[in-house]
C-alpha cells in the first residue's frame, strides 16, 4: 500500500475523510468537504477524487449513503504515509508523569495505572501484560528459620517477582548460619540467570548447594511461564462504539483480552520490534480480527524482561494520538523500571 502514488490533493482528501470519519462515525461526502475545507477546487472535483480513492481501494461507501468511509487499506495508507507524528500535549505528559511518580513503586501499580491512562487518552480499551523474563535473574534471597527443621526461602527476581519455598532440613540450623548462607549466595549469584548458575553451584557444598539448586529450579520454571496476567481498562467504552453492535464483532475484540494463545502470538510479534506497532484489521496471520486495530509496544529493561502494552479498538481510531500515548507511557515505564531494576545485574 505504501507504493501507491497519490497526488497531494488526493492525499489531503483521504486525510480529511479519515479525520472526519474517526470523529463522527458518519460517511463523508464531497459537498461537506468543499464547505468545511478550503481545497481550492469544486465539490465536483472532490467527488472525482473520492471516486479515484475508492477505485484505489482506500475508500468505500455504504449502500445507503453517497458519502465515503475508509477501508482497512485506507487506514493503513494513512498510518504509513499521512499520519503526523503526534506527541501528547505537554500538560498531559506532565500530569501522567506525576501520576506515576505518586504511585507505589511496584510493577503491578504501574501497569494498572498504564491501562487507565491509555484508555482515557485514546478512548480505546487498554491492555498490558505482566513482564516476562527474557532471562530470569536473581535479585536477592533470604533464608528465614520457621521451625527447628523448616526454613523459608524467599527469592526476589529482577522483575520484582517474589518466590517463596519451604525447605525441610535433616537437622536444625540456627538463623545465624542461615543468614551467613544467604549473604554468601547473594554475593555469588545476584544478577545470575539459569544459564549462569550451574557453574556457580560448583563452588558450594552442603546446605548452601541445596539452596542454590532450588534457586536454579525456580529460575527455570519462571522462564517456562508465558505472560500470566493481563491488565485491562476501558473495554466497556469500546463496546459502546457503533462498530460493536453485533455479537461477532464483540466476540473478536473480547478474544484479544481473553485468549491467551492469541495474546501470546501478538506478544511474540511485538517483542521483535523497537517501536510502536499498528495492526489494522488483523494484518498477516491475525487476519480474522476484522474491524479491529491494535496499537502496541513492548516495555521493560533490555535483555532482562519485557511486557506488552497497548490499545485495542475499532479501525476508526485516532491513530496519531493513540500512537503518541502508547509510545509515551511505554517510554515512561521503561525509565521507571530501569531505575528500580536496571542496576541489579
Amino acid at each position: 500500500m505504501t507504493e501507491l502514488q497519490l497526488s497531494q490533493r488526493r492525499k489531503q482528501v483521504l486525510r480529511i475523510v479519515i479525520q472526519e470519519y474517526v470523529e463522527n462515525a458518519l460517511p463523508v461526502g464531497s459537498q461537506s468537504i468543499a464547505q468545511k475545507y478550503d481545497l481550492g477546487v469544486s465539490a465536483a472535483t472532490i467527488r472525482n477524487d473520492l471516486a479515484a480513492l475508492e477505485k484505489a481501494g482506500l475508500l468505500t461507501h455504504p449502500h445507503t449513503s453517497a458519502g465515503r468511509i475508509p477501508t482497512d487499506g485506507g487506514y493503513r495508507y494513512f498510518v504509513a504515509n499521512l499520519m503526523a507524528h503526534t506527541d501528547l500535549p505537554s500538560h498531559e505528559r506532565h500530569m501522567i508523569r506525576n501520576q506515576f511518580h505518586q504511585a507505589r513503586r511496584e510493577i503491578d501499580q504501574w501497569l494498572r495505572l498504564s491501562t487507565a491512562v491509555l484508555a482515557k487518552a485514546s478512548t480505546g480499551a487498554a491492555l498490558a501484560t505482566s513482564p516476562r523474563s527474557i532471562s530470569s535473574r536473581v535479585k536477592h534471597l533470604e533464608l528465614i528459620g520457621i521451625q527447628d527443621k523448616v526454613v523459608l526461602l524467599v527469592l526476589v527476581l529482577a522483575t520484582g517477582t517474589l518466590k517463596q519455598q519451604l525447605i525441610t532440613l535433616e537437622k536444625p540450623i540456627f538463623q545465624e548460619e542461615l543468614s551467613r548462607a544467604s549473604n554468601q549466595l547473594n554475593v555469588e549469584i545476584s544478577g545470575a540467570t539459569a544459564a549462569d548458575l550451574p557453574n556457580k553451584l560448583e563452588e558450594f557444598t552442603g546446605f548452601t548447594r541445596e539452596v542454590g539448586e532450588l534457586v536454579l529450579n525456580t529460575l527455570l520454571q519462571s522462564e517456562e511461564q508465558i505472560t500470566d496476567r493481563v491488565y485491562r481498562h476501558g473495554l466497556a467504552q469500546v463496546l459502546a462504539e457503533p462498530e460493536f453492535t453485533d455479537g461477532p464483532q464483540v466476540s473478536r475484540i473480547v478474544e484479544v483480552f481473553e485468549q491467551r494463545t492469541l495474546l501470546q502470538e501478538i506478544y511474540d510479534d511485538v517483542m521483535e520490534l523497537s517501536d510502536v506497532q499498528v495492526m489494522i484489521a488483523g494484518e498477516g496471520r491475525f487476519g480474522d480480527m476484522q474491524d479491529i486495530s491494535l496499537v502496541l509496544s513492548r516495555y521493560g529493561v533490555p535483555d532482562r524482561f519485557s511486557g506488552l502494552l497497548g490499545v485495542v479498538g475499532p479501525m476508526r481510531m485516532p491513530y496519531g494520538r493513540t500512537v503518541g500515548a502508547v509510545r509515551y507511557v511505554a517510554t515512561l515505564l521503561n525509565e521507571l523500571m530501569h531505575q528500580l531494576y536496571g542496576q541489579s545485574r
